[in-house]
């Protein structure tokens, strides 16, 4: 346990004053510091203790508190979000993080959460926990708990819900263990199931010098690492697997963001990449798939995720995109085609097989990537998840890191 980490507990104590003092009594009964830090956006009179009143953390809103005090509840929810962004990156005791709230109060907490390492526990509480909360979450590491009941006042399921939520927290503070430090630097991979044959081979092989951290390649794994890259906290990128590029261009969704390979320019970490599923699109079940796309080539990888193959003209936007986007990169960037196949699916015999669609997506990516000393294309005649792949991808990585 860490004797000097406080649990925060934050809320709109103008809604949620009840409720957050329920379970900071049950924190305080398992001797866990508390602060209750008020987030209201509306002037009112207090019944309830609170530790961080709201102007005080309104006034870590860079135009200061009447940014957030302006009438306007939208403008202020979003500029107090602000202002507890701010505050809470500002404090050095924080053992955990609870939120409570509905939609106006997630959507004010949440962002904060997110700014915070990863690592410190993080659990809101929310109305919203049962739909998409992809938007609440991030690239973090935040845990949603749904409330069930609305967050208004207490009662037979609400004292309940809290309940494990003050144990969630109490867990976290008393059962803290220090982090190991190790001495090997870390390096992030991505990863998808048909890559993974690939992957699990170059970390296996690097596993002795590096820390690798793999991510799966879901939209929020790609934001994941690369907020660890903004962050310095990876000493190379191993991108294998860049198939958010295509969700995110051709509607699928495991989609990544515009910012993608941002973080690599951002920070000039050494980086690979490569074009790891650049032959599929992710759907969900097929009655999820657009009807633009009704006529497509399509692969059953279960029940509830439908794969299309990508054509030569859209597999050429992507060579554009992605090489515009490695374009922006100063440090030291190797791009390394696998001309034998981009996927499992992606071999001579297989599903996805379509050479003249991969040829397209080469000879889009050959054109727009400017090559200089630093920022390099690699060709290979390999498939991607053969062993003859991996060792290239091995002794590049290898020859940056030197």
């Amino acid at each position: 346990m860490n004797k000097n980490a406080v649990a925060y507990l934050v809320t709109t104590l103008d809604t949620k004053g009840e409720e957050v003092i329920y379970v900071r009594d049950l924190l305080i009964k398992q001797n866990i510091t508390t602060k209750i830090i008020d987030l209201s956006t509306q002037p009112y009179t207090s019944k309830y203790p609170i530790d961080v009143d709201a102007a005080t953390v309104a006034n870590y809103h860079p135009q200061g508190q009447q940014a957030v005090f302006c009438g306007d509840r939208g403008k202020a929810i979003i500029a107090m979000s602000i202002a507890f962004t701010h505050f809470l990156s500002s404090q050095n005791d924080i053992g955990a993080v609870l939120g409570l709230g509905g939609s106006g109060g997630t959507a004010l907490i949440t962002p904060a959460m997110q700014a915070l390492p990863v690592g410190v526990a993080k659990l809101m509480v929310s109305t919203m926990a049962s739909g998409d909360i992809s938007g609440y979450i991030g690239a973090s590491d935040i845990a949603m708990l749904y409330s069930v009941t609305d967050i208004s006042g207490l009662n037979i399921i609400s004292r309940k819900v809290l309940t494990n939520a003050a144990n969630f927290i109490a867990g976290a503070i008393l059962f803290h263990l220090d982090e190991v430090i190790e001495d090997k630097p870390a390096v992030g991979l991505t990863m998808f199931g048909v890559t993974t044959a690939c992957v699990q081979l170059v970390a296996k092989q690097l596993h002795n010098q590096y820390d690798c951290l793999v991510f799966h390649a879901t939209g929020s794994g790609g934001q994941a690492m690369e907020k660890l890259a903004d962050s310095h906290l990876l000493r190379g990128v191993l991108d294998i697997t860049t198939t958010e590029v295509c969700d995110y261009l051709f509607d699928g969704v495991l989609a990544c963001n515009e910012d993608r390979f941002g973080a690599i320019a951002r920070s000039q970490v050494p980086y690979i990449g490569s074009c790891g599923a650049l032959d599929m699109v992710n759907f969900g079940s097929p009655d999820t798939i657009p009807e633009k796309y009704k006529d497509r080539h399509f692969y059953a990888h279960n029940p509830q995720v439908t794969l299309m193959r990508t054509t030569p003209e859209e597999n050429a936007k992507m060579g554009h995109w992605i090489a515009n986007k490695l374009n922006q990169c100063e440090g030291e960037v190797r791009f390394i085609i696998p001309q034998g196949g981009f996927s499992a699916l992606d071999i001579e015999g297989g599903n996805f097989w379509d050479p003249t669609a991969d040829q397209a997506f080469v000879d889009a990516f050959e054109q727009t990537f400017i090559q200089t000393d630093k920022r390099r294309l690699i060709k290979v005649s390999d498939h991607i998840n053969s062993l003859e792949f991996c060792q290239r991808v091995i002794n590049e990585f290898n020859q940056l890191m030197k």
